[in-house]
């Protein structure tokens, strides 16, 4: 019975799995002096984000790589400054919104490089999968399959939280679309009784404008 139940967990689990996106790390090259370049993430509220950067490169070639990590309320997530190698900033989402990583390479000294860059492998990790499950797992004593379980469990209810968010967006975009609908709506009608009414006006005096005159 005891094996019977782990195999139908383990099953549910690979099932899931199947559903999980599973992302990889993003990787491009920075060109110095070019300005700023961005990568946009959306999350909910009261997540936890993990972003990772390995920058290629040595410090005292010329180039100074710099991060800043902010999000569309106005908040600075991180600013870490020439970076090389791999560098990490956690921070957790006051708020849904939407925030932004973004790199800078700045030339500081010409060395006669030519085509001077730097590689960038990004990854950012949001929610369940920014957890240190390895760690849970150690502290709470946990099987490998339970770990996977709680993990995937975990990711399940974000995607539902989101999805419940989206519903949410669309219901009151829904709503804001009607009423909107509805003022336009009125306000032609207003309109065309105020062209009407001014038609019948422009009748009324130019009848007794001409009788005045005499000429009806």
């Amino acid at each position: 019975m005891g094996n019977s139940r782990l195999t139908m967990r383990s099953a549910l689990g690979l099932l899931f799995l199947l559903f999980v996106q599973i992302s990889s790390a993003l990787k491009f090259d920075l060109i110095s002096g070019k300005g700023e370049r961005c990568i946009r993430n959306f999350v909910l509220k009261d997540q936890l984000v993990v972003v990772t950067a390995i920058v290629s490169g040595d410090k005292g070639d010329g180039q100074m790589v710099n991060i800043h990590i902010k999000d569309a309320l106005g908040n600075d997530h991180g600013r870490p400054r020439d970076v090389v190698g791999e560098t990490r900033q956690a921070f957790t989402s006051p708020a849904d919104t939407a925030f932004d990583v973004c790199f800078e390479n700045l030339m500081v000294s010409r060395r006669g490089i030519a085509n001077p860059h730097r590689s960038i492998e990004l990854d950012v990790d949001i929610g369940a999968d920014a957890r240190d499950w390895s760690s849970i797992q150690a502290q709470e004593k946990l099987k490998p399959i339970e770990t996977d379980l709680r993990r995937i469990e975990e990711m399940v209810g974000e995607i539902v939280n989101e999805m419940e968010y989206l519903r949410a967006r669309e219901q009151k975009l829904r709503d804001t679309n009607e009423s909107t609908n509805e003022r336009v709506k009125w306000f032609a009608f207003g309109t065309m009784g105020m062209l009407v009414g001014l038609g019948v006006w422009q009748v009324v005096y130019l009848r007794a404008y001409f009788r005045s005159k005499h000429l009806i």
